[in-house]
């Protein structure tokens, strides 16, 4: 199997994380307001986020732009991610994206088939998905 390295930039675990969480904004081809400030809220409150350099979310969103332009850009985005993620954050990555998809208070159809796919992806177990998509509805609930 080739390699294209060439073609696809390494990216740091924070950057793959972004990366998620841009993907799900952009996986229903409209990108919110919400969710946009989710990602930045994201980014400059969790600690896992806590020596990145805010100013990569331009370059990260835009390989992704880019990944999903292409033919097999999927495949090749969850490769990126799995490669720069460790295991244990996976299951960050999925929560992150799941508190990306709520941010607007509604889930539109390809922003599940998205999380379904990452949970694929990602080998997230079942009942551990759902604990988390739980607590991601819980978070972003209105009066």
């Amino acid at each position: 199997m080739g390699s294209s390295d060439t073609d696809t930039p390494s990216i740091t675990a924070q950057d793959a994380l972004v990366a998620v969480m841009v993907a799900v904004s952009i996986s229903d081809e409209a990108i919110k307001t919400s969710e946009l400030v989710t990602i930045e809220r994201i980014v400059n409150h969790l600690p896992v986020f806590g020596d990145y350099d805010a100013d990569r979310i331009k370059t990260t969103s835009q390989v992704v732009f880019d990944l999903f332009e292409e033919e097999d850009g999927l495949d090749a985005l969850f490769g990126l991610v799995r490669d720069a993620l460790p295991e244990r954050l996976f299951e960050t990555a999925y929560a992150l994206a799941c508190d990306v998809a709520a941010a607007d208070g509604r889930l539109q159809e390809t922003e599940l088939r998205f999380l379904e796919e990452i949970r694929y992806e990602l080998n997230i177990d079942r009942l551990h998905g759902a604990a988390i998509e739980r607590g991601a509805r819980a978070r972003h609930m209105t009066i």
